[in-house]
């Protein structure tokens, strides 16, 4: 459900430095990891259900298992009009009305078209997207994304440079509505703008408009394209070339007329205008699969992109004018080298600062399992989301709100962290509560493998959260920290001496005043498998919901790659308890993790652990220094969280709810260390 994470406070500052874009001395080596794994946040989302849209399918019935879903429901916003009505469109055809609890179809877009409408093959075939002009309330006009096959290949010329064999047109539709209040649209419409793309893939993704731009800005009603690459940027420089559509923002203004086909305009200020031989409509180039885009209600007003990669790297950029995001000599921060057979990145070339790529401000990687071929794909896609200025949540403030659409996991980046030029933002990861509980996306859809994840914003910036899974949309009402129980007053402190501890095996421990020292290591012992040293505290009673802090060190040199000691917690006897294991490896199902151990060998516990890839948490303890520690563990929930180095994001988590008392204690399973500045807090259970 989770996945690994950073440290400490001071590794994200170390992470954040690396992730600085640094030509290597070692060029020709492909970088296997090249991310790690965005870690827990301890913040999780309230999520609500507000709708489950009709049940819909492609035509005719696709052979792609990815496009049969309840529905194919994509995005959400809301109607700039004032009237509180949300928009929903699904890409197999109609556009639907969320308003006063009822669900409307208000255009079927795929009815109008006809027979050439296509939704049957490639994930962003059908009706792609729609945006309503800022000004919406007074001309009624709303434009539209889809896709288009059949005698349109051949009976239709696109407008733009595109491939002579083109397997599908793009088509930007202006939808002028009689009655923009009405609940059904009826009126005209025409066509903007129809681009060729050489395969189903990677065509129009997202249109709309920067909803900063006052009416007096030059930026008001010009309307932003985000044009993938037609799934051929792996093995052409198509996205590199200005005189292409393809693999790029484009932006136009829909009311103008110096379009090459007379129906929309080119505005001045675009940064490619007056350069010989390339596209004036572009405003960015250099990109994949440009997903999802948004503009900042706040700040300086970003525009941020979510960026899907190719088989190593999905990223969030801040676009500019005029920038070029490097694909396909870049994906992410790194080198991307057309036809290798790894089909991985590289280090950047020595010479890379005299290229001006922009470069990510935040991202993740694909976790590619060793065990898979080179060029498999993993099925990571980078979902865009939103900067939340909503007024609802004050601890989800200035935080970008994006996702991984396929497994639905959904991460957070702080917005004052990401600017194009500055190191990469350190990105965590959300959990997901639904009816007071904990749970995951997928267990809300019913679909272990494919979520589905899409993000939505009202005029007031509130989130919500979408899955073509089960076609249901949710709001995001609330925010709440992991295993914030109160932990009650009663306090143990002050524990250095021996009486205040009961060794499994006394002649191992020394306690020399503020110290409680395991000097000699551990052995196994008969009975499930468990720590083979420790000490439990007997000063003090039993605790119910406890947090436990103090000081460890591990004694046994650095040289020992599996050194650990662990902290005791819930302890009922010597085979009922849990223990969170803290560790300098975090490669294998015992290492660094949170632990039980019910009569039964250790069973491991938290979220971190990733099975496919045998990798947990980052190592806990790595050196031969004094590191804070804090496990908090909430009886009634039964959440678990252990913090280290004064970190506010937990290292690790987990939920279980087998003991819900106990004792706490220090030890190792075979190292030495020790433990000093003990603080238990908690409920006294007497």
């Amino acid at each position: 459900m989770f996945r690994r994470l950073s440290r400490s406070a001071v590794t994200t500052v170390v992470l954040s430095a690396l992730f600085v874009p640094i030509a290597s001395a070692r060029p020709d080596v492909p970088i296997a990891d090249p991310l790690p794994t965005p870690g827990a946040s301890g913040i999780g989302l309230e999520l609500t259900e507000v709708a489950r849209l009709p049940k819909s399918e492609p035509v005719p019935p696709p052979t792609d298992a990815r496009l049969r879903r309840h529905n194919r429901i994509n995005h959400l916003g809301e109607v700039p009009d004032g009237s509180g009505r949300l928009f929903v469109p699904d890409m197999n055809g109609r556009l639907y009305l969320l308003a006063g609890g009822a669900q409307l179809v208000y255009l079927d877009l795929g009815a109008v078209v006809g027979p050439d409408f296509h939704t049957h093959r490639g994930l962003g075939s059908g009706f792609g997207f729609v945006a309503f002009h800022p000004d919406f309330r007074d001309n009624g006009r709303f434009y539209t994304v889809h896709t288009e096959t059949g005698s349109a290949l051949t009976g239709r010329k696109p407008d733009l440079p595109s491939p002579p064999d083109a397997q599908v047109h793009g088509v930007i539709t202006e939808w002028t509505a009689a009655d923009p209040g009405s609940d059904a649209f009826s009126g005209t419409r025409r066509e903007v703008l129809r681009v060729g793309f050489a395969s189903f893939i990677h065509g129009f993704q997202e249109i709309g408009f920067n909803p900063t731009a006052r009416r007096w800005h030059e930026d008001h009603g010009l309307l932003y394209i985000a044009s993938g690459d037609g799934g051929i940027g792996a093995s052409t420089t198509v996205p590199q070339d200005l005189a292409s559509p393809q693999g790029k923002i484009l932006r136009i203004d829909p009311g103008g007329r110096d379009g090459v086909n007379g129906q929309y305009g080119i505005p001045r200020s675009n940064p490619f205008v007056d350069r010989a031989g390339a596209l004036g409509e572009i405003y960015a180039y250099g990109m994949r699969d440009p997903y999802r885009f948004s503009w900042d209600a706040g700040g300086a007003h970003k525009m941020f992109l979510g960026h899907i990669g190719e088989k190593a790297v999905d990223s969030v950029y801040e676009v500019r004018k005029g920038a070029n995001l490097g694909w396909s000599e870049r994906e992410g921060n790194w080198e991307y080298r057309r036809g290798d057979p790894s089909c991985g990145v590289f280090p950047l070339p020595a010479d890379d600062a005299k290229y001006g790529y922009t470069y990510p401000v935040t991202a993740f990687d694909h976790n590619r399992l060793p065990s898979s071929p080179p060029c498999a794909d993993s099925g990571n896609a980078l979902i865009g989301g939103f900067v939340y200025r909503g007024t609802k949540i004050p601890s989800l403030r200035g935080k970008y709100i994006y996702g991984e659409g396929v497994k639905g996991l959904i991460y957070y980046a702080d917005e004052h962290e990401m600017r194009a030029g500055r190191p990469m933002a350190v990105s965590r990861e959300l959990m997901v509560y639904a009816d007071g509980r904990l749970t995951t996306l997928k267990a809300l859809v019913d679909d272990p493998s494919r979520v589905d994840l899409r993000f939505g914003q009202d005029a007031g910036g509130e989130l919500h959260v979408l899955a073509k899974a089960n076609g249901k949309v949710w709001k995001v009402t609330g925010a709440r920290t992991f295993a914030s129980c109160r932990t009650g007053h009663d306090l143990v402190s002050g524990a250095g001496s021996a009486r205040s501890w009961d060794p499994v095996t006394p002649e191992l421990w020394r306690f020399p005043g503020r110290e409680v020292v395991l000097a000699r290591p551990g052995t196994a012992r008969p009975g499930p498998r468990r720590p083979f040293e420790y000490a439990i505290l007997t000063k003090g009673p039993a605790f119910g919901s406890v947090q436990v802090d103090a000081s460890v060190r591990l004694d046994t040199p650095v040289a020992e790659a599996n050194r650990d000691v662990v902290v005791v917690f819930g302890y009922r006897s010597d085979t009922e308890f849990y223990y969170a294991h803290l560790s300098s490896d975090n490669k294998i199902y015992p290492h660094n993790g949170i632990f039980v151990v019910d009569n039964a060998d250790r069973l491991r516990l938290d979220h971190q652990w990733d099975a496919a890839r045998s990798v947990g948490a980052a190592p806990a303890v790595s050196d031969l220094a004094w590191h804070r520690v804090r496990v908090r563990h909430c009886a009634g929930s039964g959440e678990i969280a252990v913090y280290v180095d004064g970190s506010p994001h937990p290292l690790m988590t987990a939920v279980d709810t087998t003991f819900a008392s106990g004792r706490v204690g220090f030890g190792s399973f075979d190292n030495i260390g020790r433990l000093r500045d003990l603080r238990v807090r908690g409920e006294g259970v007497r």
